[in-house]
């Protein structure tokens, strides 16, 4: 999620940290070329498998060799609460209704077409009930402390 969240706030908290570019490989599960202090999250760009923001240590699924770059970053303790806070959220919420989780009000395809009920940040769901908005909409006033222009 930490990478999806970094991608919305255009934020890759990685100021004043080094970026490594160049062939990478990752062996064995680990990251060959560069050292990552434990605990520190980094970001890989270029990786056909592997990429996104990790935190070290990381055993990666798949091993590669990429021509791309790592990036160090400096997540802030804040930023990270938050991303758990949204990961519970959607969690909870996204599997409701995904209809209702849906970006769009109304929907026509084929000779199918559909509305729905509502549309502010709650949208009514089948049974009743309420869900809402994206987790976008939802954590807006705390996204807005991070993002970059």
């Amino acid at each position: 999620m930490l990478t999806e969240l970094c991608k919305e706030l255009k934020n890759w908290f990685d100021w004043n940290q080094p970026h490594h570019f160049g062939v990478f490989t990752i062996a064995d599960g680990v990251l060959q070329d560069i050292d990552v202090p434990d605990g520190q999250y980094f970001r890989i760009i270029g990786s056909t498998f592997n990429d996104g923001v990790h935190q070290a240590p990381k055993i990666f699924p798949k091993d590669e060799v990429f021509d791309g770059a790592v990036w160090l970053m400096a997540v802030p303790p804040e930023v990270i609460a938050l991303d758990e806070e949204i990961d519970a959220w959607r969690g909870k919420f996204e599997a409701l209704d995904s209809q209702a989780m849906s970006p769009y009000q109304s929907e026509s395809f084929n000779g199918y077409s559909y509305s729905k009920a509502g549309g502010g940040a709650n949208s009514a769901t089948a049974t009743g009930g309420t869900v809402p908005g994206s987790w976008q909409s939802v954590f807006a006033g705390k996204l807005r402390l991070w993002r970059k222009i």
